[in-house]
C-alpha cells in the first residue's frame, strides 16, 4: 500500500503493487474511505518526498505509481552525476538520446559522460543502441527497454540494412493467398455479390497465413502485414474496404475490420507507382533531413541509374 497508516493491515500495504501502472486518488480513496482528505495529501506528499512514489499524468487525471525498489537499489552508490545522466536516459523512453543531447541537457564534459555511460553500461542499467538513422552513431536507453521502431526500422531491417528480398517475399505471399481466396470464390459457382464478398481477407487473416508459413525469422505485427498489403493496393493489385464489426472480433479495431481482396489491374501500373517510392513500405516515414530520406535511398538511386 501507500503506508498512508501504519496501523492499517498489511494487506493494505501492497495496494500500490496491485496497481503497477499507477493508482488515481479515486482508488486510495475507496481503500481508505476513513481518511480525511487532507490525511491522504499529507501522506502522498511525503512519500513523493521520499522517493518512494512517482507522480505521472494520464488521459483521467493524475497518477501515482510506486517506485522500482530495485531500480533505487541498483543507483545506490552512485554520484550526482551518474544518476543525473541515468535520469535523462530514463526519460528518452525506448527512443532512446544521443550522447550530445545527454552532454546538452546535463550541462557536463563530454569526457565525464563517456565515463558515466561506460559504468553504467557495465551495470546493465542502460545499453547503447544503433539506430537506422545514422549507422555511425548509439543512442542509449534503459537496459531492460525494447527499442522502438524508429530506431530499429522494425522488421524491415536487419543490422540497420534495408530487408529488401524479404519485403519481395512476404509482398507475393500476401498477393498469392489474396488471390487463392478470390480463385475459390469464384469457383464456388455462387451469385457474384457472394462470390466478390467471399474474396475479402481480414489482414488477421493474411497475418495468420503469413506466420504459419514461417518465412520470417522476426515476429510480425499485423501493423507489419498491413504495411505489405498497403504496398500491393499502391501497386494496383489489391483492394480495401473497412466494415463495420462487433466488439471484441478478431482483427476488429476500435469497432472496424479492414478488408482486403486480390484483384486484376485493368490498365498497367503508372510509371510513379513503377517507382521506388511507390512500392516502399516505409513511404510514410520518408521526408528530407529525417531518418528515411530521398537523398540516402539507396533503392531510387539504382532506379534513376536504370
Amino acid at each position: 500500500m501507500l503506508d498512508l497508516d501504519q496501523s492499517e493491515p498489511p494487506h493494505r500495504r501492497t495496494l500500490c503493487r496491485q496497481f503497477p501502472q499507477g493508482i488515481t486518488d479515486q482508488v486510495i480513496q475507496n481503500d481508505l474511505p476513513h481518511l480525511e482528505p487532507q490525511q491522504r495529501a499529507m501522506a502522498i506528499n511525503k512519500l513523493l518526498s521520499l522517493g518512494q512514489l512517482e507522480l505521472m499524468r494520464n488521459s483521467s487525471g493524475l497518477l501515482y505509481r510506486l517506485k522500482d525498489a530495485q531500480h533505487g537499489s541498483k543507483m545506490k552508490g552512485s554520484d550526482n552525476q551518474e544518476k543525473l545522466v541515468y535520469q535523462i536516459i530514463e526519460d528518452a523512453g525506448n527512443k532512446g538520446i544521443w550522447s550530445r543531447e545527454i552532454r546538452f541537457k546535463s550541462n557536463l564534459p563530454l569526457t565525464e559522460i563517456n565515463k558515466i555511460l561506460k559504468n553504467l553500461e557495465s551495470k546493465k542499467l542502460i545499453k547503447a543502441v544503433k539506430s537506422v538513422a545514422a549507422s555511425k552513431k548509439k543512442v542509449y536507453m534503459l537496459y531492460n527497454l525494447q527499442p522502438d521502431r524508429s530506431v530499429t526500422g522494425g522488421a524491415w531491417y536487419s543490422d540497420q540494412d534495408f530487408e529488401s528480398e524479404f519485403v519481395e517475399v512476404l509482398n507475393q505471399q500476401c498477393y498469392k493467398f489474396l488471390q487463392s481466396k478470390a480463385e475459390a470464390a469464384r469457383d464456388s459457382k455462387q451469385s457474384p455479390m457472394v462470390q466478390r464478398n467471399s474474396s475479402f481477407a481480414s489482414s488477421h487473416e493474411v497475418w495468420k497465413y503469413i506466420c504459419e508459413l514461417g518465412i520470417s525469422k522476426v515476429e510480425l505485427s499485423m501493423e507489419d502485414i498491413e504495411t505489405i498489403l498497403n504496398t500491393l493496393i499502391f501497386d494496383g493489385k489489391v483492394e480495401m474496404t473497412v466494415i463495420a464489426a462487433k466488439e471484441g472480433t478478431v482483427g476488429s479495431v476500435d469497432g472496424y475490420m479492414k478488408l482486403y481482396r486480390g484483384v486484376n489491374a485493368i490498365i498497367p501500373p503508372t510509371g510513379l507507382v513503377k517507382t521506388p517510392c511507390g512500392l516502399c513500405p516505409v513511404f510514410d516515414d520518408c521526408h528530407d533531413g529525417g531518418e528515411i530520406s530521398p537523398s540516402t535511398c539507396i533503392y531510387m538511386s539504382e532506379w534513376l541509374d536504370f
